[in-house]
């Protein structure tokens, strides 16, 4: 299973992949990834398909994500969490945040 994270722009929307550990061990790529949604993008979302672990500065950098959509909680999907994921994201209240599916 390939770790780290992937990111394409395509009509509007930036598909975020992330697989393996979520934390800041790929706080470089993620930063790299955000860039792209500097470019008319109206939609972000975050696919934790492939997510076994996250941790608080994951959390952070999601937050990053937020603030670039202007802190509107219908441009960010984060989608495909598994349970423990899922969990995690409820537990800090990022479904009040973000959309989660």
């Amino acid at each position: 299973m390939d770790m780290g994270i992937e990111a394409k722009v395509d009509a509007g929307v930036l598909s975020i992949r992330i697989s393996g550990r979520f934390d800041f061990g790929v706080h470089n790529e993620f930063r790299e990834a955000t860039k792209l949604a500097d470019s008319g993008v109206k939609l972000i979302e975050v696919d934790l398909n492939g997510t076994d672990y996250l941790d608080s500065s994951a959390l952070g950098m999601l937050l990053v994500l937020r603030d670039k959509m202007a802190g509107d909680k219908s441009a960010i999907r984060i989608k495909n969490s598994r349970t423990e994921v899922k969990k995690i994201l409820e537990i800090a209240n990022f479904d009040k945040l973000f959309t989660l599916s």
